[in-house]
């Protein structure tokens, strides 16, 4: 009689691209149903560019599902089907507000053609990076980068008031925060992977927090500072803001300690308060804050009111995709810094708490990744890119919902903006390749020469 032992030395999780999939019919087919809504509300009959805007959608998501499954078969399965969905609903809004005429040329089009180039950027990213940690290399170089396309809109004209484009012959505007957030991100994670253990020391405790000691205060006071030359220069709130709370966010996370939080949000408020009494578009803005519901310079009604208004407006439940109002907000703001104004509208509180929770669903995802990461730099990365993503959502809606000064950025996928759809795009490929790397199953280890030979004799 015979017998064989064996033993299991690793279990292969399962990598949920079926779950990915079928996630995706539903992430497309949610923005077709929203698209021949508009249409039956605007002219009572489904839009003739249904079947296309259906196609175009699905194939695009059918391509980056392939490749996820080929490059990142053990990646995160709901990250690609919400980025789609979200990115869905956008194209549907910004081509709902495109049948407004006193809102301009129609935008829908070129917003198709941008998202088609973050798709196409989200698949280099997961075919060329085939393993995060090769970014590390690249630290000292992604703060040259970064900066370098922070200040570069210094030396452009200001657009609404503030410097946060520039402009390229045959591309057009783009603006560079967008993507300097990602490369900053990684100069962040790499900085702070090596200096973290003399950053969390502590001099002295003082009412209950530990307070850092004076030559570690420098890596913070010079972001701030940056972070308050970017506010002055380039009257831009929104990136001086993420800029700057990325950093804190990164810094507790790597150094556990309190302290740098509260001394991060002192240093913020103060400088905001002085900038935003002194710096006039950043003060106009806090004025529209204090007090939105006051006459506009031109003796008409404000955009922040107009938003307060579209949100009053829209109930629990909203008047309906199409048969809102908010093109009342004028200009190009209702497709961009105010597009939440339209969902609140048209789709009610429900619809608001549903986009707010699709991205809160993918922070979460984002945060574990993180968690889930077996390197030291794959953590700080992924939380350092979920926390960007998420400063981003709350200084906008906070904006548009009057809890914060608008700040000008716009809503991941959901806004008008190239540059903002192709960044984010690439922010959730590389949250993407680093979850694939946490939940790959271990290697099972070669069984040495006297391991073999034990298992031969005891099979005998």
């Amino acid at each position: 009689m015979s017998t064989s032992n064996t033993t299991i030395t690793s279990i292969g999780a399962p990598n949920r691209r079926n779950t990915e999939l079928a996630l995706l019919v539903f992430a497309v087919a949610i923005p077709v149903f929203a698209y021949a809504n508009v249409g039956l509300a605007k002219n009572n009959s489904v839009p003739a560019g249904l079947l296309g805007y259906g196609l175009g959608l699905g194939a695009l998501a059918g391509i980056a599902h392939l490749l996820v499954r080929k490059f990142a078969p053990y990646a995160d399965p709901l990250m690609l089907p919400i980025a789609t969905l979200l990115n869905g609903l956008g194209l549907v809004l910004i081509w709902r507000l495109d049948q407004e005429p006193r809102l301009g040329k129609a935008m829908a089009p070129n917003q198709l053609l941008w998202s088609t180039l973050g798709v196409a950027l989200f698949v280099a990213v997961l075919v060329f990076l085939k393993d995060h940690r090769i970014l590390q290399r690249y630290t000292y170089i992604s703060m040259f980068l970064s900066l370098a396309l922070l200040v570069a809109p210094v030396f452009f004209p200001a657009v609404y008031g503030a410097r946060i484009w520039i402009t390229l012959p045959g591309i057009g505007s783009l603006q560079p925060g967008e993507f300097a957030k990602i490369i900053i991100t990684v100069f962040f994670a790499g900085y702070l992977m090596v200096k973290r253990d003399a950053l969390a020391l502590a001099s002295r405790r003082f009412m209950g927090l530990y307070l850092p000691r004076g030559r570690d205060l420098g890596p913070i006071l010079v972001i701030w500072a940056m972070s308050m030359l970017i506010l002055v220069f380039e009257t831009d709130l929104g990136t001086s803001l993420l800029f700057f709370g990325l950093f804190v966010i990164m810094l507790y996370v790597a150094t556990e300690r309190t302290s740098w939080i509260v001394f991060g949000l002192l240093l913020s408020a103060g400088g905001a308060a002085v900038v935003g009494s002194a710096e006039p578009h950043v003060k106009v803005r806090v004025q529209d804050w204090l007090h939105p519901l006051k006459l506009a310079a031109n003796g008409g009604v404000t955009e922040t009111a107009q938003s307060m208004y579209a949100f009053g407006s829209g109930g629990l439940f909203g008047s309906g995709l199409g048969q809102g109002y908010s093109r009342l907000i004028g200009g190009i703001a209702p497709k961009s810094d105010y597009i939440l104004a339209t969902v609140g509208e048209e789709l009610g509180l429900a619809g608001l708490m549903a986009v707010l929770l699709l991205y809160a669903l993918l922070i979460e995802r984002g945060i574990r990744t993180a968690l889930a990461a077996r390197d030291p730099f794959g953590k700080l990365l992924a939380i350092g890119l979920s926390g960007a993503f998420a400063l981003q959502v709350f200084v906008v809606a906070g904006g548009v919902t009057g809890l914060i000064p608008l700040t000008g950025m716009t809503m991941p996928f959901l806004a008008q903006g190239g540059s903002s759809v192709i960044a984010n795009w690439a922010l959730v490929a590389i949250l993407l390749r680093i979850s694939d790397t946490a939940r790959r199953p271990a290697p099972s280890p070669a069984p040495s020469p006297d391991a073999e030979a034990t298992q031969v004799v005891r099979s005998q």
